[in-house]
């Protein structure tokens, strides 16, 4: 079956939300709708619908006049097996001690790795991106200097790579979250094919909002792999939830985006630990005063 996709950029979210809104009312109706700021901060906004015909170009170009939108780029995608294909290019990746990969490579685990499965059909959040990396090379570097982890939320885990990392160099259990509830089925169906249901225990949440999550604080170790904008508002609730002493990896961070959230947090009781850039994204290890 074919698939079309129908995208624009606009100025302002209100107006970005308007032109999704009016977009399901086409016909043919998309199949789906994406709103999404392009760059944290940016004020740009894409607009995107997925189609299985063709869209109706009229409708399209009349809904961006109205909404003060771009002309819409109407692209007919191919007929790809996404599975086969991912598995074909994410090839294994190792960060520090860990050894992200999929069945198909569990030959390729190293004798001496702590192997973390994860199949290519729940591939976001693999440690082939600059953010999830870091963090997993941050969680090394803490345990090579001998921190142990007694207390340990996953916030935003996606696939919950980084809780089950923590899982399997510490003995105490640890919790994941993400606001998604598609997220978080996915980060169960992960800790069982790893061997950690009763290690890792998946919630829905939104940040540190879940009773689980408030009976278990303070935090030792946190995690939040997000975005800016939902970091810089965690910063004051992270500060809460966390121990003296504690340390939170951050991530989903642009490299000119880390100064202002290492600000602050540094506002906020933490002090930068360390810091590193993979590519266009930076980890910051910081811990709580």
């Amino acid at each position: 079956m074919p698939t079309f996709t129908a995208l624009t950029t606009l100025t302002g979210k209100d107006a970005a939300e308007a032109l999704g809104a009016a977009m399901e009312r086409l016909t043919p109706e998309p199949t789906g709708i994406g709103v999404f700021e392009v760059e944290d901060g940016s004020g740009i906004w894409e607009v995107g619908g997925y189609f299985t015909e063709s869209p109706d170009a009229a409708g399209l170009a009349l809904l961006a006049s109205m909404h003060g939108a771009k002309d819409f780029t109407v692209s007919e995608l191919p007929e790809v097996d996404w599975v086969a294909k991912v598995r074909r290019e994410l090839a294994p990746v190792q960060a520090g001690r860990f050894f992200v990969y999929g069945s198909h490579d569990a030959d390729k685990l190293p004798k001496d790795a702590i192997g973390l499965l994860i199949e290519a059909s729940m591939a976001f959040g693999t440690g082939h991106h600059g953010t999830t990396l870091g963090c997993l090379r941050a969680l090394d570097r803490l345990a090579s200097e001998g921190f142990v982890g007694r207390n340990v939320v996953d916030i935003g885990c996606g696939t919950a790579v980084l809780a089950m990392a923590a899982a399997r160099i510490w003995p105490d259990t640890v919790l994941a979250s993400d606001i998604d509830q598609v997220a978080v089925d996915v980060a169960r169906a992960n800790a069982a094919a790893n061997g950690l249901t009763d290690r890792v225990r998946c919630v829905e949440a939104a940040g540190f909002a879940h009773p689980d999550l408030a009976a278990a604080a303070p935090f030792d170790l946190v995690f939040a792999n997000i975005l800016k904008g939902p970091l810089v508002a965690l910063a004051p609730d992270m500060a809460r939830h966390m121990a003296s002493g504690g340390f939170a990896i951050l991530s989903g961070i642009l490299v000119p985006q880390a100064d202002d959230v290492a600000a602050v947090y540094t506002a906020n009781g933490f002090i930068v630990h360390e810091r590193e850039e993979i590519g266009d994204w930076a980890t910051i290890c910081l811990q709580k005063t």
